[in-house]
């Protein structure tokens, strides 16, 4: 009886272990993020990230055109995703992709701290239901983003430390006006 109490209890481990996998097939599925009405971070946990590139597919839906209270704000950048760097906070040293609603289309930024001064390089454009990859890719003095077959190059203000993960974020000086779903899978 014991034995096959320890044989049911590991089955059970393997069984939740590839069920809550996002690999199928070999490859990485998308994973859905959603910012909530009335907040600014997306459901997601923290997570180390090693490399020195990322490269994902993301797709936003029509839950990325909204109007901020203060007209002005309608300028600013929410974070679309990318990691720290340096072994610092990520309002230190980061790299990541940005986007905003504005002029009645998607438009993405390349965007990063360094040494907590704040970079922001328009890249582009994309439509609500359009796969689009991105790419970041690290030197050891610059961070190369790319998008469209556009390149932007920002500086780097170390050549080493640990990162993490930096997920869909919405605002700063407002909150969501609705829920935002954008769906993002790593290549």
């Amino acid at each position: 009886m014991k034995l096959r109490l320890t044989y049911l209890y590991i089955l059970s481990i393997i069984f939740f272990l590839v069920s809550s996998c996002d690999v199928i097939n070999g490859r990485k599925e998308y994973k859905t993020y959603i910012i909530p009405k009335g907040g600014h971070k997306s459901n997601s946990a923290l997570s180390w990230f090693h490399g020195d590139e990322l490269r994902f597919l993301a797709k936003f839906d029509h839950t990325a055109r909204y109007s901020t209270v203060d007209p002005f704000n309608q300028e600013d950048v929410n974070k679309l995703y990318g990691f720290s760097d340096c072994g610092d906070g990520h309002h230190r040293n980061s790299a990541r992709f940005a986007w905003r609603w504005f002029n009645d289309r998607i438009e993405i930024f390349a965007y990063c701290y360094k040494d907590k001064g704040r970079i922001s390089i328009y890249i582009g454009a994309v439509e609500p239901g359009e796969e689009q990859e991105y790419q970041i890719k690290i030197n050891k003095d610059e961070y190369v983003f790319s998008l469209k077959g556009e390149t932007v190059s920002i500086p780097r203000d170390c050549s080493k430390g640990s990162k993490y993960y930096l997920f869909p974020f919405f605002g700063g000086d407002e909150i969501a006006p609705h829920d935002i779903t954008i769906q993002i899978r790593e290549l």
